[in-house]
C-alpha cells in the first residue's frame, strides 16, 4: 500500500467574492485548511447589494445560469449551497421594449411565443423571424453557460455546433436587425439586451435558448441572499473568514507564495495563496508587478475600455406596487437625454416588486442601468462636483420616468446613485470595471484564462473574472472549482466534491 505524504495542507484566499468562496468551499471539501481575508464587511464582492430605508438595492444578479436542474451549472450551485432555500423567479419575458408612439415588443422567454410576437409586430418579416428561431434552435442543445466547466463531452458538443456558433458570433445585433423591414423591429431588436447593438447575436441566442429551456431565472433575495448562502456553506465546511481585513502584500520566498501581510502589519502564512481580489491590485500592488508578461501588461495598461456596461446605476425606491409591470423595460425616449456628456436614446430599467424579496409590501424599485466612464467621474470628484452631478443625473432620469409612470415624483422614498468610483471604493475593482476580453489572443484566453497562474511564481493562483478575463457568476464559481482541481492534481489528491442535498 502506497503511503502518500502531503506537502501542502493550508490555503489562504484573498477576497470573499463568489470565486473566493467557491475556491474556499472546494478546498475544504478536499482537506485543505482554508482561511479567507476580505476587505469589506460582507461576502460577495461585485455580487452585492445594500439597504436603504427598507429597500435592498441589488447591484449584480440578473439572469442566473443554472437555476434549472437540467443545467450542469445547477450541480455546481448545489455543491456550493448557493440556491439553498431560494425561490427562483422565472419571468415570462426577458425584456419589453417600449417606444414613444406606444408600440411594444415583448421578448418572451419561450421561443414559440417570441416568434409569434415578432410576427404580430411585422407579418411581412416572417421569413427573418423564422431564420432567427431556426438559429436559436440550432444551438439549443448547447449549455453555453456551462462551457467554463470544460470536459470532453461539452467540447465535443460544441464542436458539433461550431459552424452555427461561428456564424452567429460574427453578426452583431445591429447587423441582424437590418434584415427586418419593419422600422420598429429594426430599432427595437438591437436593444433587447441592455442597449448593446454591437453585441454578437450569438449571445442573445444563447440567452433565448436558455430561457426557453427554463434556465436563467432570478433568485429571490438577490445578490445578498445568494452570497450569504455561499458564505454559510464555506463556514459549515469548516472554513474561517475574516472581514474588514485588507491584504496589502503577498509574501514570497524564493519565488514561492508563502503568505500575506495584512493592513495592520501582521503576517499570515500558508502553503498556497489564492487571490480572488482585483487583478490589477493583485499583480501590480500585492506582488509589485514582478510576475507578469506582455499579454497581462497590455491588458491592464492599454486594453481597458473607456466605459463599461452597468457602470452607472440609478435606483428609485417607490411607494408603488410594480407586480403588473414587466420586470425589465427598454424605454426608447422621444428625444435623447444627456448623461456624462453623451446622448442616451434608451433607458434600461429593472423593476423589482414584492416577489423579488428586495422591497417592502406594496412598494417597488426602479433601477436604471447605464454605460459609464470612470474618468468622467474621477474628474468630477477632483473638482468637487461628484455628489451634485449624481443628483442632477437622477433628477433628469426621474423627469423621463415620470412620463412612463405618471405620479412617480410623489412616490419617491429613496434615491441611490452608484458610479464606477463607488465600485472602486467598496470592491477595490480596477477603475471600477468588471473584467473585459483582451484585444488580442482571445481564443487562448477563453481556453486557458489570462492569469490563473503567474509566470515565475509558485504556490500561487488567481480565481475569478480577472483571472479569466470574462465576467459572469458561473465563470467565477467554476474558476474556483477548477483551480482547486489543479491544486489537487499537483498534490496527487483525488478531487472530491459533495452537495448540500
Amino acid at each position: 500500500m502506497e503511503v502518500r505524504i502531503l506537502s501542502r495542507e493550508s490555503i489562504l484566499i484573498i477576497g470573499a467574492g463568489v470565486s473566493g468562496l467557491s475556491a474556499g468551499c472546494y478546498a475544504l471539501m478536499n482537506g485543505y485548511r482554508t482561511t479567507i481575508f476580505e476587505m469589506h464587511d460582507k461576502p460577495g464582492g461585485l455580487c452585492t447589494a445594500w439597504q436603504r430605508r427598507g429597500f435592498t438595492l441589488d447591484y449584480s444578479i440578473h439572469n442566473l445560469a443554472g437555476t434549472t436542474k437540467w443545467s450542469d451549472m445547477h450541480h455546481i450551485w448545489d455543491e456550493l449551497g448557493a440556491l439553498r432555500n431560494i425561490q427562483i423567479i422565472d419571468h415570462k419575458e426577458l425584456v419589453q421594449v417600449e417606444s414613444p408612439d406606444g408600440r411594444t415588443f415583448t421578448v418572451y422567454s419561450k421561443l414559440d411565443r417570441l416568434t409569434e410576437e415578432m410576427k404580430r409586430i411585422s407579418p411581412k418579416d416572417a421569413s427573418v423571424v423564422d431564420e432567427y428561431a431556426k438559429a436559436v434552435r440550432s444551438i439549443a442543445s448547447i449549455d453555453v453557460f456551462s462551457m467554463p466547466l470544460g470536459g470532453l463531452k461539452r467540447q465535443f458538443n460544441m464542436l458539433l455546433h461550431l459552424g452555427a456558433m461561428s456564424k452567429w458570433s460574427k453578426i452583431s445585433m445591429d447587423e441582424f436587425a437590418e434584415r427586418f423591414d419593419d422600422p420598429f423591429l429594426r430599432k427595437a431588436f438591437p436593444i433587447i439586451q441592455y442597449d448593446s447593438p454591437e453585441m454578437p447575436i450569438m449571445v442573445n441566442m444563447a440567452f433565448i435558448a436558455g430561457l426557453d429551456r427554463g434556465d436563467l431565472g432570478w433568485p429571490a433575495g438577490g445578490s445578498l441572499r445568494f452570497t450569504q448562502n455561499l458564505e454559510k456553506r464555506f463556514l459549515e465546511l469548516g472554513g474561517v473568514v475574516h472581514y474588514r481585513t485588507q491584504v496589502l502584500k503577498i509574501l514570497r520566498d524564493n519565488n514561492k507564495a508563502v503568505g500575506v501581510r495584512l493592513i495592520d502589519g501582521s503576517e499570515r502564512f500558508a502553503d498556497i495563496v489564492i487571490s480572488a481580489a482585483d487583478g490589477y491590485e493583485t499583480i501590480y500592488k500585492m506582488l509589485d508587478g514582478m510576475y507578469s508578461n506582455d499579454q497581462i501588461s497590455a491588458y491592464y495598461e492599454k486594453d481597458w475600455p473607456l466605459s463599461q456596461e452597468f457602470g452607472l446605476q440609478v435606483a428609485f425606491g417607490i411607494k408603488r406596487d410594480l407586480t403588473s409591470e414587466p420586470h425589465v423595460i427598454a424605454l426608447i425616449l422621444d428625444h435623447p437625454i444627456i448623461i456624462e456628456g453623451s446622448e442616451r436614446a434608451v433607458l434600461d430599467l429593472e423593476l423589482f416588486s414584492e416577489d423579488s424579496g428586495l422591497v417592502p409590501t406594496g412598494k417597488g424599485i426602479i433601477k436604471v442601468v447605464l454605460r459609464s466612464s470612470y474618468d468622467y467621474w474621477r474628474e468630477l470628484m477632483a473638482e468637487g462636483h461628484y455628489s451634485d452631478k449624481k443628483m442632477e443625473i437622477a433628477r433628469s432620469i426621474l423627469e423621463r420616468l415620470e412620463e412612463r409612470f405618471p405620479g412617480l415624483n410623489g412616490e419617491i422614498e429613496v434615491i441611490d446613485v452608484s458610479t464606477p468610483l463607488t465600485t472602486e471604493r467598496y470592491i477595490g475593482s480596477y477603475r471600477g470595471l468588471q473584467a473585459w476580453m483582451p484585444k488580442e489572443g482571445v481564443t487562448k484566453v477563453l481556453r486557458k484564462g489570462l492569469s490563473r497562474t503567474l509566470p515565475g511564481l509558485d504556490n500561487f493562483y488567481m480565481v475569478g473574472q480577472w483571472s479569466m478575463a470574462t465576467i459572469g457568476l458561473n465563470t467565477a464559481a467554476v474558476s474556483g472549482r477548477r483551480t482547486v482541481q489543479s491544486i489537487c492534481k499537483k498534490d496527487h489528491r483525488r478531487f472530491i466534491t459533495s452537495t448540500t442535498t
